[in-house]
């Protein structure tokens, strides 16, 4: 892996393809339903049932897991914490939030641009950062959902402001400008949110469930993606808290699309086992209460797919499902765009496409996800 290629790939960064890609495929619903099949194993304390989300995107999965959430413990507090850079991303999850003050008033929700290292304590490393942490509290007056909406609509300006970014000089990938903390709440349920809601300075946060879907790019090393995601994240568990980690295989027609066109592509390198003997390699000794579990793969792996129109694969295929495909594809396999416009302008991207269609009258993709648990 060249300096270059580090420098030039932020898939993630890339708002066409991802918003393309999270409207046609069903991802973000089942990673959701993984994820709450961890939920009637909490066994969350007093003052409050404590969520991390290690990258919200667009809120989909927050969101959903916040509705079972209601379901399964529709009398306790709950402190919503999510990481996000993207100020696109923070504007859109935000706007999907205000229906979840209304059914739950006991809700404190907790946003911030900080590192995997820094965002479950909502502190950063440094004395110079904290020193300018920007922080916010903005409880939110009424009692129905579009007095809530009006007032969260009214954040997007400081969301502008606090959510600037800059690119790493090392990998390209960009980085918080100011560290920031929004905390909203309903002003009228203050009182029993006393204890919930979080003080600037005072880093004492741990979660009863940590979800960590896809938080880090492909081709990283088990090691790299150890130490700067997912031992943090192990390291902010809650004493029978849990942290479901979730990220694609590469098992799938999707990657014969790939291959079709850059044969000997392999982007997955770590799966789940070696990623669960590192973390115990580097957490073992300083964490002796986390337990890693991996599973089977008949409960591991799970898939989700290209939302097609039936009729879609019974005629000719429509040059928009073709390039939906693709894009999920190429997404899915972080195909950065140097490669792609190459691949692109010789055209034999759609045969490749169409071909593996018509071979699985449709397209699907496999993730896996595994779980690291903290003993009560």
């Amino acid at each position: 892996m060249t300096d270059s290629y580090e420098r030039h790939f932020r898939f993630y960064d890339n708002r066409e393809k991802y918003l393309l890609f999270v409207s046609t495929c069903s991802e973000k619903q089942v990673i959701s339903e993984r994820v709450a099949m961890e939920i009637r194993g909490l066994q969350p304390v007093p003052p409050a049932l404590r969520v991390f989300d290690a990258g919200m995107g667009d809120g989909t999965v927050l969101t959903r897991i916040m509705r079972d959430l209601h379901r399964q413990y529709p009398t306790v507090p709950f402190l919503i914490v999510g990481k996000e850079i993207s100020q696109e991303d923070i504007r859109i999850s935000l706007e999907k939030m205000a229906d979840r003050f209304y059914e739950h008033p006991l809700t404190v929700l907790v946003l911030t641009n900080m590192l995997y290292s820094e965002a479950p304590w909502l502190r950063p490393r440094s004395n110079a950062m904290r020193a300018r942490l920007n922080w916010l509290e903005a409880p939110l007056e009424g009692s129905t959902a579009s007095e809530f909406d009006e007032q969260i609509g009214d954040l997007e300006q400081r969301v502008q402001d606090w959510w600037k970014t800059t690119p790493s000089e090392r990998t390209g990938n960009p980085l918080y400008v100011t560290p920031s903390v929004l905390v909203i709440f309903r002003k009228d349920h203050e009182w029993p949110l006393a204890p919930v809601i979080p003080q600037k300075g005072v880093p004492h946060h741990e979660y009863d469930l940590v979800i960590a879907a896809q938080p880090f790019r492909a081709r990283l090393t088990a090691k790299v993606k150890v130490r700067n995601v997912l031992a943090p994240l192990a390291r902010s568990l809650a004493p029978g808290g849990c942290m479901v980690v979730i990220q694609s295989t590469g098992k799938d027609p999707g990657m014969e699309i790939i291959r079709g066109v850059w044969p000997g592509e392999a982007p997955f390198l770590t799966p789940r086992q070696e990623l669960l003997r590192e973390l115990s390699s580097q957490l073992g000794d300083s964490q002796p209460e986390l337990r890693y579990l991996s599973y089977p793969d008949s409960r591991a792996r799970f898939r989700y797919e290209l939302r097609l129109p039936p009729s879609e694969l019974e005629t000719n295929i429509s040059t928009s499902t073709l390039l939906a495909a693709w894009n999920a594809a190429t997404y899915v396999a972080q195909i950065e765009d140097e490669r792609l416009r190459p691949a692109m302008s010789r055209g034999d991207y759609i045969d490749v496409t169409s071909q593996v269609l018509k071979k699985y009258r449709g397209l699907w993709f496999t993730d896996e996800s595994f779980k690291v648990a903290r003993a009560a």
